[in-house]
């Protein structure tokens, strides 16, 4: 099967080797999306495991497009719809790219489904409903250079919701662009692990959840299984595998969030809680200037405001200000790794960048940047 992973501008490189380790094949990163080949089995556990993919779409046929007649028909004749979408099941249609009279996502996403109702309603009489929340299957229509590419989309909804985030704070992270950092910074389970500005603890959830070998889609939901040929009994073997978590012979390292917050720090429990680590992860409600990094070294995490979606800029320098004199003073011989999408701020700091890598969080242009303290 021909597939396409969709992922956060940045994380293509670590997205293609998730990819390789979990067994797909011909691999090839483009921006923001990996094209890639995989059987059934691969599929499936890709949906179970993978950390940093938003969606995974199935290509089920492409064909020429120059216009809005042109994808009407070629619709209605380029798969068999009495296999893949009989009028009693739901549907829903997503459209990125743009062609020739077809410049608007809704009017495109329009022209497709009534290619499928009328074809529906001329072959049995009745049609089939469209639900934007939970359909049944739901089919995803890309347009670039005079052609058209249609798939379907494995979930409903994208696969950065684990679904341990009952409370959130203010500009959380994805928890996908929070597994691809994590993984950047190569942590793995050695040294101590410490969030001085944790927020909703998406940093040390997915470092922990990774590193134990939890599976991110173990709980959740899947279209796939409306599609025509899932098969259950090979859908029940990844599950299976994908449920066993890694049994430590050893004790984990400390792994700290600071909140000064209360409520957000109460919020950030709560998470680590829904998620099952409560034996490995700790938040403590007070600012990082009063917290004692514990003994030994590791790895300070963190995604400070840019002053973007929270935060007065005007205010922000002396945070910076503080967390950089903190380190210096505190964490020597330790690294610290910033998500920064503010450039005027990080020089606040006091200290130079080791390693910088460009990554979007959500729209903002950020780096994550990695400091070696002294």
């Amino acid at each position: 099967m021909n597939l396409v992973a969709s992922i956060s501008q940045g994380l293509e490189k670590e997205g293609a080797k998730e990819l390789l380790e979990l067994g797909a094949q011909a691999v090839k990163s483009s921006r923001r999306h990996i094209f890639f080949e995989a059987d059934m089995a691969c599929l499936y556990r890709l949906h179970l495991r993978s950390r940093l993919v938003f969606r995974f779409f199935r290509e089920i046929c492409r064909f020429p497009c120059h216009g809005p007649s042109q994808l009407y028909g070629g619709i209605q004749t380029a798969i068999d719809w009495e296999t893949w979408l009989l009028p009693k099941k739901s549907f829903r249609v997503d459209v990125t790219g743009f062609g020739e009279g077809l410049s608007h996502s809704h009017y495109t996403a329009l022209q497709v489904k009534n290619a499928i109702i009328d074809l529906q309603r001329e072959r049995w009489g009745f049609r089939s409903s469209i639900d934007l929340i939970n359909p049944d299957i739901c089919f995803h229509l890309h347009l670039a250079n005079n052609e058209a590419v249609l798939s379907v989309d494995g979930s409903s909804s994208s696969l950065h919701k684990r679904g341990y985030k009952t409370a959130v704070g203010m500009a959380p992270i994805k928890e996908t662009l929070a597994a691809g950092l994590m993984r950047m910074t190569e942590w793995n389970g050695t040294n101590n692990l410490v969030d001085p500005l944790c927020g909703s603890g998406t940093f040390l959830i997915e470092a922990v959840s990774s590193f134990l070998g939890i599976a991110s889609g173990k709980d959740r939901q899947f279209l796939f299984k409306n599609w025509p040929d899932f098969d259950i009994s090979l859908w029940n073997k990844e599950l299976k595998m994908a449920q066993e978590v890694k049994t430590l012979n050893r004790k984990l390292p400390k792994i700290i969030g600071c909140e000064v917050d209360e409520i957000i720090a109460n919020s950030a429990m709560k998470n680590v809680k829904k998620s099952g680590l409560e034996d490995y992860i700790e938040v403590v409600n007070c600012n990082f200037q009063e917290f004692k990094l514990p003994s030994g070294l590791g790895l300070l995490v963190c995604n400070p405001p840019y002053g973007k979606r929270i935060g007065d800029e005007k205010l922000l320098p002396n945070l910076y200000k503080e967390l950089g004199h903190y380190c210096k003073k505190e964490a020597s011989g330790w690294d610290l790794w910033l998500l920064n999408g503010n450039p005027k701020l990080s020089k606040y700091l006091g200290m130079k960048a080791n390693q910088r890598f460009q990554v979007n969080n959500g729209s903002i242009d950020c780096r994550w940047l990695n400091y070696k303290i002294n």
